[in-house]
């Protein structure tokens, strides 16, 4: 049993009764008769809450596996089987991980009723999350007292790479409509695709694909139809190093890279082309060579949820070296990485030229986000200049990087970590329309 706040309000105001009843003595009858009215509440409020178990169900309903950096909806549903009006808040035990330790939800239920709780919770490492009991406390319309009914909803929850993002971007890459959420629709070049089949002339349409004899024939343009060439072998490489662990918002830049990976990974196999993925830091973590069969994804995704940041540096002698063992014909390598300094890059540079005369290597790289929000800054002080000049600074270094491994013939995007996905896939399909890979 559970004291309420409506119950020291209500004893708080027959004590200042009582102290009134001293100077005015007219006043005691009155304090007497309201201590006993307040303690006659408080005995049919516990009668009403302890006689009989409120007949109240509660159970809570959740995804097994939960999206990273996504908000995945949960559910508590309630129902009261009893002639009762009850009043209720519900005290979820959510796991640790969320460190949130103010959750709660106030509601009435009318007998014979039914609610449904809805909240979202958004996760921001991946693992398993563990949710406890449910604690709800019941209280009448008297609301002096309340009751603590405990659920045993005790259960685990794996945090899996962002499938929410995966497939959000999938609709975006595969539709038409894709140019107007983001994607962009590239110019193709040249004719490096296979022949899928002749149709009707639409605008649009590149004239050179006009077929002059199909067209003399049906007294009407008609164009040949092309599609990307298939089966292209494109691997995502990410750096599990400590340059990986800074966070933005609340995930690390290993996470988003995860969740990009994810999402690209996806893109390609439904493109027709293979699908691999390599982890490295001072060691090479998960391998999967670049295939096309239906379980493909799921072992990407499986590989990437076991993931973990490392300590040490990154050992790019190590990735030339595991790349060269797992990748035999040339590829498109995705690396997502992280330089904060031109000497990072400087000891990079000749494996990554390496290994872009082998394959065709695209480096992925983030912006500081929070160094250019303090670049924008309104300058008050002369503090503030000396701040500003500096990531200014950093920033035009971080594009000096960019300018530097093209001069070398190596793709390469700046990116806000939050714009991560959508920049690469828009690589991949430039890529491809170029007839690159």
């Amino acid at each position: 049993m559970y004291l309420s706040n409506r119950f020291f309000w209500l004893f708080g105001a027959v004590i200042l009764l009582f102290a009134l009843a001293y100077p005015f003595g007219v006043l005691f009858p009155l304090a007497q008769t309201a201590f006993v009215v307040a303690l006659a509440l408080v005995l049919l409020d516990v009668l009403l809450l302890f006689i009989r178990t409120p007949n109240l169900t509660c159970r809570r309903e959740l995804n097994p596996v939960f999206s990273l950096s996504d908000p995945n909806p949960v559910r508590i549903n309630l129902v009261n089987k009893g002639n009762l009006h009850l009043h209720l808040t519900i005290v979820d035990e959510l796991p640790v991980q969320f460190q949130r330790r103010d959750f709660g939800i106030k509601l009435s239920l009318a007998p014979f009723a039914a609610y449904a709780a809805e909240h979202q919770l958004r996760p921001l490492s991946r693992g398993v999350y563990s949710f406890g009991n449910i604690n709800v406390y019941v209280s009448t319309r008297i609301g002096l007292v309340e009751r603590r009914m405990v659920f045993a909803q005790a259960e685990d929850v794996a945090v899996y790479p962002s499938i929410i993002q995966m497939k959000r971007y999938e609709l975006r890459a595969m539709r038409h409509i894709a140019h107007e959420t983001g994607i962009k629709k590239m110019r193709r070049i040249g004719h490096s695709y296979e022949f899928e089949q002749i149709k009707n002339y639409v605008q649009g349409d590149d004239y050179r694909s006009i077929n002059w004899k199909a067209s003399s024939r049906r007294a009407t343009l008609m164009v040949n139809q092309y599609e990307d060439e298939r089966s292209q072998q494109v691997y995502c490489i990410v750096d599990k190093s400590r340059a990986m662990k800074m966070p933005f918002e609340g995930l690390s830049l290993m996470d988003y890279a995860i969740n990009t990976a994810l999402a690209i990974s996806n893109i390609i196999l439904k493109k027709q082309d293979k699908a691999g993925l390599l982890t490295f830091s001072d060691v090479i973590g998960a391998t999967l060579k670049a295939e096309r069969d239906t379980s493909q994804l799921t072992r990407i995704l499986e590989s990437l949820y076991r993931e973990k940041e490392r300590p040490g540096e990154s050992n790019y002698e190590l990735l030339y070296e595991g790349v060269r063992r797992l990748i035999g014909a040339r590829s498109l390598l995705l690396l997502f990485t992280n330089f904060e300094s031109s000497y990072a890059l400087e000891r990079a540079l000749p494996t990554l030229r390496r290994l872009n005369r082998a394959h065709l290597l695209v480096v992925v790289f983030f912006e500081n986000t929070e160094i250019r929000r303090l670049a924008q800054e309104d300058v008050r002080k002369t503090a503030d200049i000396y701040r500003q000049t500096v990531a200014r600074q950093f920033l035009q270094e971080k594009k000096e990087m960019v300018y530097k491994l093209r001069q070398y013939g190596i793709q390469a995007i700046l990116t806000k970590p939050q714009e991560l996905t959508l920049n690469t896939i828009n690589k991949y399909l430039e890529l491809k329309s170029r007839g690159l890979i």
